[in-house]
């Protein structure tokens, strides 16, 4: 009996491990908002890194997190790295473009708690008196992050940090 217990759990385990190898290999998480605020004056928010404690809602994951900027004081070339807690995790983010007042590309690079090489974007429109803002995000999913997958929904848990962020950028922006 014990032994045909342990051949269903092993058969249900490489059933759900073969089938995280079926899904997708890339992964994008997007969303907007609309911010009373001129294009400008937002863009000078995401463009300094040194702005992000702002409003960015990976600074609360760690109050303690330790943080290195180096190279352009803002803009394309401006990074910083960080150390934190197992929330926080750590990694390096680097403005790859910034295009005023409409785009800034990021290089974001995951060490912990996973590694992970991916892009961000955030564009700006100017719709009226106000400004669209949108956060996004892609890249690969690494096999481990496949698996994770199957019992947690990225989107929904990035896509919920970017609306907190968004929302903490639109106050500020709004003052």
């Amino acid at each position: 009996m014990f032994l045909l217990i342990l051949i269903a759990v092993v058969a249900l385990i490489a059933g759900l491990l073969v089938f995280a190898g079926t899904r997708p290999d890339n992964f994008h998480v997007e969303r907007s908002a609309s911010i009373k605020a001129p294009p400008e004056k937002i863009f000078a928010l995401i463009d300094d890194l040194h702005s992000w404690p702002l409003w960015s809602p990976y600074e609360k994951l760690d109050p303690a997190m330790r943080k290195t900027y180096s190279g352009a004081a803002a803009g394309k070339g401006a990074a910083f790295s960080w150390e934190g807690n197992a929330k926080a995790g750590a990694g390096r983010v680097e403005i790859a473009g910034s295009v005023p007042p409409s785009k800034v590309s990021i290089n974001l690079d995951m060490i912990k708690p996973f590694l992970g090489h991916n892009k961000v974007e955030f564009s700006l429109t100017r719709k009226d008196s106000a400004t669209d803002v949108t956060w996004a995000m892609g890249g690969q999913y690494a096999y481990i992050a496949k698996v994770m997958g199957l019992f947690m929904n990225m989107d929904k848990m990035v896509g919920g940090e970017f609306e907190e962020g968004l929302a903490s950028l639109k106050k500020v922006a709004e003052q």
